[in-house]
């Protein structure tokens, strides 16, 4: 049996999604005046049933921002109306390099 979706529910789970993605780019890194979503250091987002998990990593293991800057992500996520859970995840697999940056952020950072 497949599960029917009500479309008001749809439209719901994106606008959280939104709202989800807004936190996440008011995240910097305290050395580079980028956020953290236009450096590349957010994998993926997913949210469901209004539990919220993101799978991020730093620009290196030895960050000095590594304790802090995830605990930033769940704090800012968790103050949304709405997020029941959240689960934020560090990987370094694959690691982090420039070309995950975005257009954007090479731009700020002087690298074009």
């Amino acid at each position: 049996m497949t599960e029917q979706i009500n479309p008001n529910q749809e439209v719901e789970i994106k606008s959280l999604e939104d709202r989800v993605m807004e936190q996440i780019k008011s995240c910097y890194d305290p050395e580079i005046p980028v956020n953290i979503f236009e450096l590349g250091l957010i994998y993926s987002v997913k949210v469901e049933n209004n539990d919220v998990s993101v799978e991020m990593t730093l620009t290196t293991p030895s960050c000095p921002s590594a304790e802090a800057l995830p605990m930033e992500v769940e704090n800012k996520i968790k103050t949304l109306a709405d997020v029941n859970d959240v689960k934020v995840e560090v990987t370094f697999d694959p690691p982090w390099e420039m070309s995950m940056m975005s257009e954007a952020a090479k731009l700020e950072l002087g690298f074009w």
